[in-house]
């Protein structure tokens, strides 16, 4: 029997299921095990909203109802899950040694029925390298866990069982697993600073799409319509590609994300879009990015970037992107703040001085799980007067974050939601939204600078060179009396350190050192 009541309130659960799940993947490394986990995940999920919509249309049968018309479950954006690939049909083979072929078979009568779907489905499981008692171990697991009927899409069950298995695999993976995740942490503070209410968003190196899923999330928790943004995406890598389509149509997410996978660089599936939002966390100081083949290319407005490292191969691709009044939000390594190796510098120096960068915000460290390379987050803007928010020409945010987060083991941090509130509050009151407060700078916190400032800097980007040292609070001791205290307090340590020097010498000298 399917549990649906008390998940929301065990927080523990996706734990548990993840700890259960991971036992019996046996020696399948983690990258191959990742796609037959979330597959059946997948399949569950539309499973239950489709038995739930079933159940609904068997009920009303006197009233004319159908419950095996096509058209019934697409009219309520379900997806229609044919007789062979109904959850029911895999419980009762999980026993049998065809497993494998009985779920392929059902993957693939589900691209069939539903074309948004096709070639996007992992199709693997009949594989010699997947143990089938295993397999039907993992269909009974996940077959109690409750996903697509309402009350649990309600929860975002779904949500979270996928965003935490995506977390741990990009754990259990180590670098490579970092391709498809963002940390939701640093997810939700770029959407929370974007703010992406209407319009076209963006992000050319999607991975598994959570940059979507958070701006959906982001729409709708502030009262509009996630049909208010049009979602575009690109993702370079099949399997990940793949996941983010699961993502999203799980979700009922409208995006396109191209036909199929293919890298941003060399062959852009979206060459004349403009964004009213950019929101992007790319792969690190990618030395393998072919840059050579592109010395010429257009969108290098500002300078053409070393073949060495693609970091402002990105920066200027989401530049080209935007549109007249576009934002731009997205993650890089701390090295582009200050690099000046390969004629970095230089570029850098190019988009200061378009007036570009609106806000800069140094990360704190151990936040994801591929990299401990130190991050910091951009913010670049078309035009500072375009009259969204209050005229900032010649201005600049600096943030420096490094010391905010928390620890949730002992190698990971975590922004907490307050963290998340200030960082854009203070980013918000700064560029002037009409529901924020008013700015003010914060030393050792948040500096708003000037172009000048910049300019003495070398166009070095990194806050910290312009936030100051946080004020030490004052405790309200007058002057002459916390001086007296001091000196006395120091006194008597010298005292105490020159008695326990004889001391020593004493006892050296009962057992004759020195003499």
């Amino acid at each position: 029997m399917t549990e649906t009541t008390n998940q929301s309130a065990n927080l523990g659960f996706e734990c548990k299921l993840w700890r259960a799940a991971d036992a019996m993947r046996s020696n399948m490394d983690a990258a191959e095990y990742k796609h037959v986990v979330l597959g059946l995940i997948f399949l569950k999920y539309i499973s239950d909203a489709f038995e739930e919509q079933h159940a609904k249309l068997d009920a009303d049968r006197a009233k004319g109802a159908d419950p095996e018309d096509r058209d019934e479950y697409i009219a309520q954006k379900i997806f229609w899950v044919p007789r062979e690939a109904r959850w029911s049909n895999l419980k009762a083979n999980a026993k049998q040694p065809a497993i494998g072929k009985v779920v392929d078979d059902a993957m693939l009568a589900i691209e069939r029925d539903n074309p948004s779907l096709k070639g996007v489905l992992p199709k693997d499981y009949s594989h010699p390298r997947l143990d089938k008692q295993r397999l039907g171990q993992l269909i009974d697991l996940i077959g109690n866990i409750g996903l697509g009927d309402k009350a649990n899409r309600s929860k975002d069950i779904l949500g979270r069982v996928y965003e935490y298995f995506l977390s741990q695999f990009a754990s259990a993976e180590g670098k490579k697993g970092g391709q498809f995740y963002t940390p939701r942490c640093v997810v939700q503070l770029l959407v929370e600073m974007l703010a992406p209410y209407k319009g076209r968003v963006y992000d050319p190196a999607c991975g598994s799409g959570g940059m979507f899923v958070q701006s959906e999330k982001f729409v709708e928790a502030h009262g509009g319509k996630i049909d208010d943004i049009s979602i575009y995406g690109q993702e370079s890598n099949h399997t990940t590609w793949r996941l983010a389509k699961m993502n999203l149509a799980i979700r009922g997410i409208a995006g396109n994300l191209g036909k199929e996978h293919a890298d941003s660089f060399h062959r852009d599936l979206h060459p004349d879009l403009k964004a009213d939002y950019v929101i992007a966390n790319p792969p690190f100081n990618d030395s393998d990015w072919r840059g050579e083949l592109l010395k010429d290319d257009k969108r290098w407005e500002f300078g053409t970037p070393p073949a060495g490292n693609a970091n402002f191969a990105w920066v200027q691709h989401f530049i080209h992107h935007l549109a007249r009044t576009g934002l731009a939000g997205f993650v890089l390594a701390n090295g582009s703040m200050s690099s000046n190796q390969s004629g970095e510098g230089e570029i850098r120096k190019a988009i200061v001085e378009d007036d570009l960068v609106d806000c800069m915000v140094s990360m704190p460290g151990q936040l994801f799980y591929s990299t401990q390379i130190p991050v910091c987050l951009w913010f670049l803007t078309r035009n500072k007067s375009n009259g969204r928010f209050r005229k900032r020409t010649g201005e600049t945010l600096f943030i420096d974050a490094r010391k905010l987060g928390s620890m949730i083991d002992r190698v990971h941090r975590e922004l907490t939601e307050e963290d998340i509130q200030r960082i854009s509050d203070t980013y918000h009151a700064w560029r002037g939204d009409k529901s924020a407060g008013n700015y003010e700078d914060i030393p050792g916190f948040c500096k708003s600078a000037t172009l000048d400032d910049i300019r003495h800097h070398n166009h070095i980007l990194t806050p910290g060179r312009y936030v100051g040292a946080a004020e030490v609070e004052d405790d309200g001791e007058p002057f002459e009396e916390k001086m007296a205290r001091l000196t006395s307090a120091l006194r008597e340590q010298s005292a105490q350190a020159e008695k326990l020097d004889q001391i020593i010498w004493a006892n050296l000298e009962d057992i004759g050192y020195g003499g």
